[in-house]
């Protein structure tokens, strides 16, 4: 698998949302020993925990995070286009199909039936994340 600097390295990566990342971020290095590798302005943060990652992500608001899933897993894989062809075959809702992002990734967003929220990403390219907004902590 192609390495990104923009992308952290684990193949499962639990993608959880909060109304206010920065507060969040905070709150999960105190608690529970967090550490911030990547801000993307006031609306996303990778952090990491030994060798594991978790994405905060910033939810629209309260009424939204009720009626909406709150968070997700991102996995990456190889082939995104071949994954994505597979899991629309098998009945996976599409909300996003194979897109290509500035931050190095190919990914694309489906919903299994359980109502959970999944992105696979392909690293498609190593982006220094200063570039596309982000921030190395």
């Amino acid at each position: 698998m192609l390495s990104n600097r923009s992308m952290p390295t684990p193949t499962m990566i639990p993608v959880l949302g909060y109304p206010d990342v920065g507060a969040a971020v905070a709150w999960l290095a105190r608690a529970f020993g967090f550490v911030e590798r990547l801000r993307v302005g006031d609306h996303r943060a990778q952090l990491t925990l030994g060798d594991d990652v978790a994405v905060v992500v910033r939810t629209l608001d309260k009424k939204a995070a009720a009626t909406t899933s709150n968070h997700a897993l991102m996995i990456r894989v190889a082939d995104v286009d071949i994954h994505h062809a597979r899991a629309k075959q098998l009945g996976a809702i599409v909300l996003q199909g194979p897109t290509d992002f500035p931050f190095g990734e190919r990914q694309y967003t489906v919903i299994d039936p359980g109502g959970h929220h999944w992105t696979f990403s392909q690293s498609i390219a190593n982006v220094e994340p200063a570039t596309w907004g982000g921030v190395l902590r």
